[in-house]
């Protein structure tokens, strides 16, 4: 089984005044430093129990490919230790280890090799290769014949052609067509429920929530949060909409759930209730009933352009539905500060039976990326219960009717 252990983990890289400032220095290795460290990576400490699955988020530039090219070997630590139990399978930059000019099966054989397998194993996994890699002829072409999804398929294929314990992925997934995306990470399942233990990163939401265990995010080379993955999710959405004087901030519901918002601060929400329709407030919620969705917003600041939106999200937060005024074509402009606004959005709970949040969205345009005045999760926790229709699995209620026409066959007769 696998096991890694972080501690203490930096990385610096040394950085010169001018070009002359390296030979100086190596030439008088005694004399005055020329260089300053350039810290990517400080004070990194985490730790993967066997088995475990933990996904790494952050901006471009946080440090999540040099963490894993440092916990992999291909580059040393400046400062800490890294100790890794098992086997271990790494993809990391897109080809990496392959030469342009070999063919695919060339390739592949050297990088098995690479790995410490024997010429008897090798012959007996390359059918297997080629077979999930899914590149034909191809496999007897040059490299450099390749366009990135097929290097992609190739790697992958490769890396994990024997399972390993411990599984490191880069974002070299997000490479290729989706088709050879969910039949990577249908494997990295398969690996999971065998005990191969995973380290990836990935800005895939989904692919965090349902695959890991844990979640760490990343910001200008520190660790920033670890934890539950929707958690960690959240607050990262919420950094990646950081904007001048913006505030982001956690607090714990009662129900244990942490609740990210984030924004400037121009505008935001008062109050977010669910009624139905004889306006009484709603916590639970029978499947197919009309409900209205009230969300109460403040002017703080005058504001150009207002978009509210919001997403119904499953207990797993995945994204059930969601809608802005920006889509609708119904955004409020020239706003002063003192006035409010209530927004009434009004649909059918055709939702299955479970627990759902709603998160609220007041931007600027389609997206809060782009001029957050408040964005909030969990602003409303709601239940949806089934006892008027028949019962159904799912998340969506369709009220489906089935209509069947019977009749006798005729078959012939043999005498």
């Amino acid at each position: 089984m696998g096991k890694v252990t972080v501690k203490g983990l930096g990385k610096a890289y040394k950085s010169y005044g001018n070009r002359w400032g390296r030979l100086v220095e190596w030439l008088s290795p005694t004399s005055t430093p020329r260089h300053q460290l350039h810290w990517v990576l400080q004070d990194i400490s985490f730790e993967l129990a066997a088995g475990e699955a933990v996904g790494i988020v952050g901006m471009n530039g946080a440090g999540k490919s040099t963490l894993l090219k440092v916990i992999t070997g291909t580059t040393q630590a400046t400062t800490g230790t890294v100790e890794i139990q098992g086997r271990v399978a790494a993809l990391l930059e897109l080809g990496m280890g392959f030469h342009p000019d070999f063919t695919g099966r060339q390739n592949a054989i050297m990088a098995c090799q690479l790995r410490g397998l024997h010429v008897d194993e090798i012959e007996a996994l390359m059918p297997a290769i080629e077979a999930f890699a899914e590149i034909g002829d191809y496999i007897d072409e040059p490299l450099r014949t390749y366009s990135s999804g097929m290097q992609m398929r190739l790697a992958f294929s490769v890396a994990t052609a024997h399972r390993p314990d411990v599984l490191i992925v880069d974002e070299a997934l997000s490479v290729g067509d989706a088709y050879f995306q969910h039949k990577s990470f249908s494997r990295i399942r398969e690996f999971r429920k065998a005990g191969t233990t995973l380290l990836i990163v990935t800005h895939d939401r989904y692919a965090i929530q349902t695959i890991c265990d844990r979640a760490i995010l990343l910001n200008r080379g520190k660790l920033e949060m670890q934890g539950d993955p929707i958690e960690v999710m959240d607050f990262y959405n919420a950094m990646l909409a950081e904007r001048e004087q913006q505030t982001v901030r956690q607090e714990r519901l009662a129900d244990g759930r942490l609740r990210t918002i984030s924004g400037t601060g121009e505008a935001s929400i008062v109050a977010v209730n669910l009624f139905d329709d004889k306006n009484k407030k709603l916590d639970v919620v029978e499947v197919g009933t009309i409900v209205t969705l009230e969300i109460e917003v403040k002017i703080n600041n005058p504001v150009e352009r207002l978009v509210m939106g919001y997403m119904i999200k499953d207990k797993l937060g995945q994204s059930i539905f969601g809608i802005n005024t920006h889509r609708l074509d119904q955004p409020q402009t020239d706003l002063l500060p003192g006035e409010n606004l209530v927004y009434r959005c009004r649909f059918p709970m055709n939702l299955g039976k479970g627990s759902y949040s709603i998160a609220i969205s007041l931007s600027r345009l389609d997206s809060h990326l782009d001029t957050n005045y408040e964005w909030r999760d969990y602003s409303i926790i709601f239940h949806v219960i089934n006892t008027r229709h028949p019962d159904f699995v799912g998340c969506a209620f369709l009220d489906a009717q089935i209509d069947v026409e019977r009749s006798h066959s005729l078959r012939a007769t043999i005498t």
